[in-house]
């Protein structure tokens, strides 16, 4: 299915609905434009396989665009809003792409990125184009809006976010596979989630990132009404469920965290019983989190452990996650191996790297190094997070394996103790993170964003230690308390804590910088 199909059938439904503006995208206007931009793209001298770079916020020709490149069999890579123009340079440089798509409300790094990106051929602006654009919208009016002769299957090309070192291109291979030709091993949004087109799915976070933009995408193939925040706000989003009757929805932990610490009143006047589903991943959620949105919420989350690289996919609901709490799932496709650093695999209840056998090929575009780093000796891959396996065979994360610290020869993982923290009623948002110790290599510190920052100080700092100490063993526990306006933590959940490590670390010579 695509929305060429749903346009055909059912033109005035609304595709997507942008929740602030309320500006409704039908199915017929959603083929007609992306007919128009696939035309374009072919002008261009796009064929199978061409790449475009989109730098965009949310607005309503993103998914227009993605749209026009997926079926004209082309790669699109969309860039982080937030990033620099170095930063953007880098992705649209190392991608590879032509074509290069922003717009008005990105304008100041737009100017500044024209002269650092020599591979660009065509730089294009929706709506007004300024200096050295030309107006997509513009642009498009100049063709048809009748489908291309030749639709292929395209897919997006992401770049990771970077929270540990320099962005990855993750790159999937496109085999020419004719418009609305299944990619994905199993059917995912249908057969995990149930989504049809009676489906209205509330989407709270920016489209440049995976997860999002994959379910946006779907959602659209299988003819339901998208709602697109342009912005996350904890009070919006419920609002929305309410005012569209929104049935599936994809979150992150951090907004659940945000959610629940707002005034239970606020809480308490929205009505949100149409939500049948509530998907949730990118970030491990605390036990304690998830518990209290399962109470609130009912027996409707429904998580998943995998990467943008889609090796593998594991899924789990409320119900099976009341038996196996804190699990992110049993495999849907590809298989779980647990294995230490000699490769060798571990038993049940054993922590050790993950990785997945029998899934989806990927490489990192450029860099075959990175890609090798990615497999052991049996060809299984590893996005280098940390884990064990319950004799149910259901996945728990314990870190990132490069975010673990090592004091006085122990193996601490930070995320233990980041789950206790954020349910403090002072904490907003905290990284645990290993700073130099001359005594036991590294010493575990915490940062924290506190929900009223005119609080840091060392009552608060007592305070958090104390709770840390009442509840973890002594070699966990904390040293010191930092205190921070803001965390640097990526829109899509995770946290960039490489940044916030390189403030103890960037002057000594040590594996983790």
């Amino acid at each position: 299915m695509h929305p060429g199909i749903h346009a055909a059938e059912t033109p005035d439904k609304a595709a997507y609905i942008m929740a602030s503006s309320g500006r409704v995208v039908t199915y017929r206007e959603l083929n007609e434009t992306s007919n128009q931009g696939a035309h374009l793209f072919r002008s261009l001298g796009l064929g199978l396989g061409g790449n475009i770079a989109i730098y965009m916020e949310n607005n309503p020709a993103y998914l227009q665009i993605c749209w026009a490149a997926h079926r004209a069999g082309l790669y699109y890579t969309c860039v982080s809003s937030h990033l620099t123009a170095e930063e953007v340079a880098f992705i649209v440089g190392d991608c590879g792409a032509t074509v290069f798509i922003t717009s008005e409300a990105m304008a100041e790094v737009a100017g500044e990125v024209t002269a650092l990106m020599p591979g660009v051929e065509t730089y294009l602006m929706v709506s007004h184009a300024s200096a050295g654009y030309q107006s997509y919208d513009a642009e498009i009016a100049k063709f048809p809006t009748a489908p291309i002769a030749d639709e292929y299957e395209g897919s997006d090309m992401l770049y990771s976010s970077g929270t540990t070192g320099r962005p990855k291109g993750i790159k999937i291979p496109l085999n020419g596979e004719p418009l609305g030709t299944q990619r994905s091993p199993i059917d995912v949004l249908g057969t995990v989630y149930g989504a049809s087109e009676t489906s209205i799915y509330l989407s709270p976070a920016p489209l440049y990132h995976a997860a999002p933009l994959r379910f946006n995408m779907g959602m659209l193939k299988k003819g339901g009404t998208c709602i697109v925040m342009e912005r996350f706000d904890p009070e919006s989003a419920l609002d929305m469920i309410q005012r569209y009757k929104a049935t599936h929805s994809q979150w992150v932990p951090t907004m659940f965290v945000r959610m629940l610490k707002m005034p239970a009143e606020i809480r308490a006047k929205y009505d949100i019983s149409s939500l049948q589903i509530a998907i949730h991943a990118a970030a491990p959620c605390p036990v304690d989190i998830k518990q209290q949105m399962i109470d609130w919420w009912g027996p409707i989350l429904f998580e998943y452990y995998a990467g943008t690289e889609a090796n593998g996919f594991c899924a789990i609901n409320s119900a099976e996650w009341l038996r196996h709490r804190g699990s992110v799932g049993r495999a849907m496709y590809g298989v779980v191996h647990i294995v230490d650093d000699d490769g060798v695999e571990q038993p049940v209840g054993s922590p050790g790297s993950i990785y997945f056998s029998d899934g989806p090929e990927f490489t990192y575009h450029n860099d075959p190094e990175r890609t090798a780093e990615s497999r052991n000796d049996r060809g299984w891959s590893t996005l280098g997070d940390v884990g064990y396996q319950d004799e149910d065979g259901f996945l728990y994360l314990t870190d990132r394996k490069s975010f673990m610290i090592i004091s006085g020869g122990v193996n601490i993982y930070p995320q233990e103790i980041e789950n206790l923290l954020v349910g403090h009623p002072k904490i907003m948002d905290v990284a645990v993170i290993g700073v130099p110790d001359p005594d036991f290599g590294e010493a575990v510190r915490a940062v924290v964003q506190l929900i009223d920052h005119n609080q840091a100080g060392p009552d608060v700092e007592a305070e958090i230690l104390e709770f840390a100490k009442a509840h973890l063993s002594t070699i966990k526990c904390l040293r010191k308390v930092d205190f921070e306006v803001q965390l640097p933590r990526h829109d899509n959940g995770k946290l960039y804590k490489r940044l916030i490590k390189d403030r103890y670390w960037g002057r000594h010579d040590t594996r983790i910088v």
